[in-house]
């Protein structure tokens, strides 16, 4: 596995602006498409996106446990405070916390992860290019690798060959299937989102596929 050095706050702000101005302009029908969070629509991913950068440590553990650490009704709740009376207000809500450094409890990569993997999940649904600098995916490809957290994406290439084609990131004994193809890809494929598994290429395609499953986190 390679190591690439990112500033990680500054990556994390850059791909909320860029996410930001994506999004700018969408119509209703589109606001309401649903993302590769296949509970969430696109309104509603970017609303989580916002509640993440809204919780700190205490906060989050607060609601953890007022949610009985039901993890799907916790993040529901701290979704719902960050939606707009309508989705203009919503992105506005998700512009003013562009350079917020708050963040629930976990490494910094893992916020990372968490805007470049929602970023995807809007986008891809809704036909927008992601343009994630393939050493911000490298970034979060390898902190996924090395651990699960928020996904199980360690579990979910166990015993695979993982092989970037466009950057350095590469994980998993030499012995495994070989899955390869863009560094984005690879992260979203093992943050469980199967539709990125069609831009990937190697006998462990189809392994790496049945093992991952959609997640609204």
């Amino acid at each position: 596995m390679s190591t690439v050095t990112t500033d990680v706050w500054p990556a994390i702000h850059e791909e909320r602006a860029a996410l930001v101005a994506d999004l700018e302009g969408l119509t209703a029908a589109r606001w309401a498409r649903r993302s590769l969070c296949t509970e969430w629509t696109v309104e509603e991913t970017v609303a989580h996106l916002s509640a993440a950068a809204s919780t700190g440590r205490l906060r989050w553990l607060r609601s953890a446990i007022g949610a009985r650490f039901d993890f799907a009704l916790h993040n529901r709740r701290r979704l719902d405070e960050q939606l707009g009376a309508m989705p203009e207000e919503t992105l506005a809500i998700l512009r003013a916390k562009v350079d917020a450094t708050v963040a629930p409890m976990g490494p910094a990569a893992a916020w990372l992860g968490e805007v470049v993997v929602h970023g995807a999940d809007v986008r891809r649904p809704l036909g927008l290019p992601t343009r994630t600098p393939v050493e911000v995916a490298t970034t979060v490809a390898e902190f996924y690798a090395a651990r699960d957290f928020a996904v199980p994406s360690r579990t979910a290439i166990a015993g695979l060959r993982l092989a970037a084609t466009d950057g350095p990131f590469t994980s998993g004994p030499d012995t495994g299937l070989l899955v390869a193809g863009p560094t984005l890809a690879l992260v979203m494929a093992m943050a469980g989102r199967a539709a990125f598994c069609d831009d990937l290429s190697g006998p462990g395609v189809s392994t790496l596929r049945e093992r991952g499953t959609a997640t609204r986190t």
